[in-house]
């Protein structure tokens, strides 16, 4: 079959590769119909996060029907149309009991192999999915497909950021960084109940897009940023910060905006070696800071029966659409920010 695979840092090959089959009793495989590239494979195809293994197929957002089940897999079905977590999960172990289902004792991201060990991704064909009746959601008849894809990541991610980042009715929440998760951040404030998002970016068309989704925007390029935030809070600050860059200027820029006693949130993958705040800064501001893979798993249900009632306008985040075939040029574009790309999507099957 074939898939998208990673060669070496801005080098990726459409090719041949050994189709997946069932391996263990509770595994599925699932034909891809649609796959998208997302911020965080930027930080493999960019070469900032080392160790994956050359050949790897990548991608971990994806949507299409089951193909094939194991013995023990109850919840799906041959034919089911499916969406997935960006990470597989058991639903057994302590970490899965409590939610953190992004930390599950047996984890396994897809589209990440080391030494020879982990799960290839889905930007192919098709792809093994572990711990299928607890990693799979069935698609409802009738849903938007591409919306449905943005449920197993970026939109949850986003909606998790807004929540766990305490966000109360009135709020001040700037959202640093418009790209996919940054807006969902924005609509998940939204729907937290914040008084003003202020959505920080330099891009016209992200921009555009954050208003459309009822954000106050900020052009860094045009605007300081720190003089609009101390304007809509009296000179205190904002109450949140959604840091959604995984940069560390966006963390030091995160640390001006936010109010003393405030929220610092970063749902984004950071790769620099230090941390780019002083325990000293977080004390001077009493600050609260929470970061890490998101547990997406948790909010799927919720988010996907919305998805499905259309309470989202979220086909305007994929600007680009393509086949696989075209997927390095669709990294290089969403990579450089060429042609007003916000996301791409690729396209497979019925997709």
């Amino acid at each position: 079959m074939q898939a998208v695979t990673f060669r070496a840092p801005f080098q990726l090959v459409c090719a041949e590769v050994d189709e997946p089959r069932v391996e263990l009793p509770t595994d599925a495989v699932v034909a891809v119909e649609l796959a998208a590239v997302c911020g965080s494979d930027l930080h493999v195809y960019r070469g900032v996060e080392v160790g994956l293994d050359a050949g790897t197929t990548l991608g971990h957002e994806f949507l299409g029907r089951v193909a094939a089940v194991g013995s023990a897999v109850q919840n799906v079905r041959v034919g089911d149309r499916v969406v997935a977590p960006f990470s597989v999960h058991c639903g057994a172990c302590w970490f899965c009991h409590q939610g953190l289902t992004s930390r599950c004792a047996q984890s396994q991201l897809f589209g990440w192999v080391e030494h020879g060990r982990g799960l290839q991704g889905a930007q192919a064909e098709a792809v093994r999915v572990p711990f299928a009746d607890r990693s799979l959601v069935r698609v409802p008849d009738g849903t938007a497909l591409g919306p449905a894809l943005l449920v197993g990541d970026v939109l949850a991610t986003g909606f998790w950021a807004a929540e766990h980042a305490g966000i109360q009715r009135g709020d001040v929440v700037a959202v640093l960084g418009l790209g996919p998760v940054g807006q969902c951040a924005v609509l998940g404030a939204r729907e937290c109940g914040a008084g003003a998002v202020l959505a920080v970016d330099s891009v016209p068309e992200r921009l555009a897009l954050a208003a459309r989704y009822g954000g106050t925007p900020i052009d860094r390029s045009v605007q300081d940023p720190l003089a609009a935030v101390r304007a809509a809070t009296d000179g205190r600050g904002a109450d949140v910060v959604i840091e959604a860059v995984g940069h560390p200027d966006a963390s030091a820029l995160a640390w001006q905006l936010v109010r003393c006693g405030g929220a610092i949130s970063a749902p984004g993958v950071h790769n620099e070696k230090a941390f780019a705040l002083t325990p000293g800064q977080l004390y001077d501001k009493n600050l609260t800071y929470r970061a890490g893979r998101a547990p997406v798993a948790t909010l799927m249900p919720r988010l996907l029966a919305r998805v499905h009632r259309g309470d989202f306008d979220l086909e305007p985040l994929f600007s680009h659409r393509l086949p696989l075939a075209a997927a390095a040029d669709g990294y290089a574009l969403f990579d450089q920010k060429q042609a007003r790309c916000t996301k791409v999507l690729l396209t497979l099957g019925q997709g």
